[in-house]
């Protein structure tokens, strides 16, 4: 069980000039359950030490950290999971190297593992894979996720949670004005990068994203 429905995907280049940790600090007091760090263009020490500091938030809070692409730095923080792409090795890539590394250490490491899916193929070979929920979009159209193709539109949504039995997080222009549409088209839950971390109150960014899922 995931036990959250907001996933918050984090972009430093987005807040405003607010330091991260503060924007992403009252998303989780407002009620955020689960982070993804995702800050490609760091460097490996300086995405460790963001990490540490997204650790000790969610731990503080009792929220889930994922981190994106970085098996090794999730792995050192004591992650809850790692989120994959399309480009990146796959779930089930990930379990075998955690089995083997169990072997090793006689320590189990279990992690979540999300991947970002943008067609039904994707959906369903990462649920093969092993997956254990994918974000499946862009759903509307918003510039962050422009290169993966036009909209699925919501009725995508519908059709994708015929076919596979894992949670499905819609992504892509995601905003409170169009939360209850995606929802009651079967989505488990939703993932936002711009309408929360880019939101003048992120706190109240989440409370009505979360208003308008119920």
């Amino acid at each position: 069980m995931l036990y959250f429905t907001l996933y918050l995907i984090t972009d430093r280049h987005r807040t405003n000039g607010r330091p991260l940790a503060e924007v992403v600090e009252a998303a989780l007091q407002a009620g955020a359950k689960a982070v993804q760090l995702r800050e490609k263009d760091l460097s490996g020490k300086e995405l460790f030490e963001l990490a540490r500091r997204m650790r000790e938030l969610t731990n503080q809070y009792g929220a889930r950290l994922f981190i994106n692409g970085r098996l090794d730095i999730a792995l050192a923080v004591e992650a809850d999971g790692v989120h994959l792409g399309q480009k990146s090795f796959s779930a089930n890539d990930v379990k075998q190297f955690l089995e083997n590394a169990s072997r090793i250490t006689h320590h189990t490491s279990r992690l979540l593992i999300g991947v970002s899916t943008h067609s039904r193929a994707e959906a369903k070979k990462s649920e093969e894979e092993g997956a254990d929920f994918i974000t499946f979009g862009p759903i509307f159209y918003t510039p962050s996720k422009a290169e993966y193709g036009e909209p699925l539109g919501i009725e995508a949504i519908k059709n994708i949670k015929t076919e596979i039995k894992i949670p499905v997080f819609a992504i892509g222009g995601i905003k409170k004005e169009n939360v209850k549409d995606v929802m009651q088209k079967g989505a488990d839950g939703i993932a936002v990068i711009s309408a929360v971390i880019a939101a003048e109150d992120a706190g109240k960014a989440v409370r009505e994203l979360r208003g308008e899922q119920q």
